[in-house]
């Protein structure tokens, strides 16, 4: 079963992390909610989520794929978090999947991983890559690394995680149960 972690930082945008959450379970993908300290996390429209675990306790080179949700300040603490940018940097060199929603793909480019890799954003946040390959899809896939613009494009990024990890069929039949388009 493939394995996925999705990061929470207080102030993370709700509907990018539990779309997220929600599809790849469905996807019967094993997903981990760790959050940067022990306890619930609150995002940025005070919803509050409990985790499974910490940060700490995950380690690259057990799972897949790593999910970055964004989301002010979420996304800001995500990208000042030293171990945040250790783990993905170790993903990134691993050849394993690098995602990221809205703001987060800053976080990415922290994180040193982005060099000439398309890559898209919220457009709050495109002037902080606009030296890079930067694109206007709603969901850009380059190689292992996977970005998307924010809310609304949530479950169109989630699909393309389940794409990715479970194959176009698995998300095609996702998605026409969710009465979703493709």
């Amino acid at each position: 079963m493939k394995k996925v972690v999705v990061f929470l930082a207080p102030g993370f945008e709700e509907i990018e992390a539990i779309t997220v959450i929600d599809v790849l379970r469905r996807a019967e993908v094993a997903v981990t909610v760790a959050g940067l300290q022990a306890g619930p996390v609150t995002g940025s429209h005070a919803i509050t989520v409990q985790p499974d675990t910490t940060l700490d306790q995950v380690r690259p080179e057990d799972v897949d794929m790593v999910v970055l949700p964004g989301g002010l300040p979420g996304s800001d603490h995500l990208r000042e978090d030293t171990r945040v940018r250790e783990f993905i940097t170790r993903m990134d060199e691993a050849g394993k999947f690098t995602c990221a929603i809205c703001a987060a793909p800053t976080v990415l480019h922290a994180a040193g991983i982005v060099r000439k890799r398309a890559i898209t954003s919220h457009p709050f946040v495109r002037e902080a890559l606009a030296k890079l390959n930067y694109r206007e899809d709603r969901v850009v896939v380059d190689g292992t690394m996977v970005t998307s613009r924010g809310p609304g494009t949530a479950l169109e990024f989630s699909l393309e995680l389940v794409t990715l990890l479970r194959g176009a069929d698995t998300a095609n039949t996702l998605a026409a149960s969710m009465l979703a388009r493709r």
